[in-house]
């Protein structure tokens, strides 16, 4: 009885770790209630503080890992099967195996947290304010750089609207998310448990470095670090709302020139940008008519147009030819290509060994190569000097950097279409936010059906466009020249404070006397 009853126990925390793992996707976009991203890790953390051993804290972090992204990343479905036509079956298999790794990334926090506790005995303070955000932070680090990364849901995207944004330009969004974790041990430390009430000097000292925390964001938000360069640009973002089903097929294709054209002409701006693909041909077999008619609409406004389409290297004998998603500048600037570095798997680069996942997929151009590995900003202008980047290439912000401080203006196309209606634009909208807090700089997304937005240097949405509709959004675009500390140092303080937060807690457990 005694082992069915621990048994029942045990099944109860793997359900609350995974409602709360799903409830913390709330705290993102398009929802918004960041306090969830907090209160749902302090959920975690209370399931971790009864559990010792290893093995049950992994699968705590791994419930809680499993729910957190089967609800937050649950569009990859959209893009296999709906998209993709993927069979429905292998499609949800593959969607949660993904999300099974994901949750892997949690399920390691709590497997090393539990390791590392047994060690410094009863200091579950140190655990909670210490080990786990520290922990946390290098893990969605990891979970961003291996196997090509996917940053996607780190906590600290889910701050971009609290005072904890603040932090951004400094440590950038792992460094947010030692502050959601931070603030969630501090709320545990003031809780307490039924074995080991807090003093009251404890809960003082919590509650003060709680608000302390946010009250410092706040500060930082209030410092500018960098200063505009040049006259506001006039803008002009193109959404074609063209359906990704239809998007390649060669009945089509004029039909998608024209829109582009269309709205394109409808705008007065310096600078106009279509999104990702909006040509959907290599760009050598575009129309030259077509080439030239948009060039001439950017000389005629003493401006540039920027242009996704894809690229493809000139035939070397029976050589294959290699192809990249590029954008191009049309106008008064000499010529100038963007080719984008970092690939989705499958979606446009087959890792070795998984070719075979193309029978399964119907996804066109799906081997790019990759661009140069340190691109350099476009030149448009006196002071416009932009760095593009191409969808979720602005996930990564150490990438976003390396283009910095020389660019003034930032600028995402992305073909968001290929996950539908769904959680996917919103938060990458949201990650685009984080990438103009930490740089200073202004960023404009042109999407194919959305979210096509402004946002200005302190991430803050100024102008947007509905989403699936056609249309053209028309703005003022500030440039900014100067670097934050972020773009000056990227994510290596923050790294660096969680090693030595990690090592001072080892080095605690060696020194306690052993029982």
């Amino acid at each position: 009885m005694q082992a069915l009853r621990v048994a029942r126990e045990f099944t109860m925390k793997l359900l609350i770790a995974t409602l709360a793992g799903a409830l913390a996707v709330a705290g993102f976009a398009p929802i918004g209630i960041s306090a969830l991203a907090i209160l749902s890790p302090v959920v975690l953390l209370l399931l971790w503080q009864r559990t010792s051993a290893a093995k049950p804290a992994a699968l705590i972090g791994f419930a809680w890992g499993l729910g957190h992204f089967g609800a937050g990343v649950s569009w990859v479905y959209v893009s296999l099967h709906d998209i993709g036509m993927m069979p429905a079956p292998i499609a949800a298999i593959a969607t949660l195996l993904f999300c099974a790794v994901l949750a892997l990334y949690p399920a390691g926090v709590g497997y090393l947290h539990a390791r590392l506790q047994a060690r410094l005995g009863s200091s579950a303070v140190i655990g909670a304010l210490c080990i786990i955000p520290a922990m946390w932070t290098l893990s969605e680090w990891l979970r961003g750089w291996i196997f090509t990364g996917f940053p996607w849901l780190a906590l600290g995207y889910a701050q971009s609207d609290t005072p904890l944004s603040g932090f951004a330009p400094v440590v950038g969004v792992y460094g947010m998310s030692f502050a959601a974790m931070l603030a969630a041990g501090l709320i545990i430390c003031a809780m307490g448990t039924r074995a080991s009430r807090p003093t009251l000097r404890l809960r003082v000292i919590c509650a003060s470095v709680f608000f302390a925390l946010f009250a410092a964001g706040n500060a930082l938000k209030q410092v500018a670090w960098t200063v505009p360069f040049g006259p506001p640009v006039t803008v002009a973002l193109a959404q074609g709302n063209v359906p990704q089903s239809l998007k390649f097929e060669p009945g089509r294709f004029e039909a998608t020139l024209d829109t582009y054209r269309r709205l394109a002409a409808s705008g007065a701006a310096t600078l106009t940008v279509l999104p990702e693909t909006a040509i959907p041909r290599f760009l050598d077999l575009v129309p030259p008519e077509y080439l030239a008619s948009l060039e001439q609409l950017a000389r005629a406004r003493n401006g540039n147009i920027l242009v996704g389409v894809p690229r493809r290297e000139a035939s070397n004998g029976d050589r294959a030819v290699a192809y990249t998603n590029s954008v191009v500048s049309l106008g008064t600037a000499p010529h100038q290509t963007y080719a984008k570095t970092h690939l989705v798997p499958f979606g446009e680069f087959i890792p070795p060994g998984l070719g075979w996942v193309l029978g399964l997929l119907h996804i066109p151009l799906s081997d790019f190569a990759r661009g140069p590995a340190n691109p350099q900003p476009m030149q448009l202008g006196a002071s416009l000097r932009v760095a593009l980047n191409i969808c979720y290439e602005d996930a990564f912000g150490a990438e976003i950097i390396r283009q910095l401080p020389a660019a003034t203006l930032l600028v995402n196309v992305s073909n968001v279409a290929w996950f539908g209606d769904s959680l996917a634009p919103d938060q990458h909208l949201q990650i685009s936010r984080l990438r103009a807090m930490e740089t200073g700089r202004t960023l404009l997304r042109a999407t194919n059906t959305g979210a096509t937005a402004i946002i200005d240097e302190r991430g803050t949405v100024t102008a947007r466009l509905p989403a699936f509709t056609e249309g053209l959004l028309q703005g003022s675009a500030q440039p900014f020249e100067g670097a934050t500390p972020y773009v000056r140092a990227g994510d290596a303080p923050i790294l660096l404070a969680c090693l030595a937060l990690l090592a001072g807690a080892w080095l605690l457990g060696r020194r306690r006397p052993r029982a």
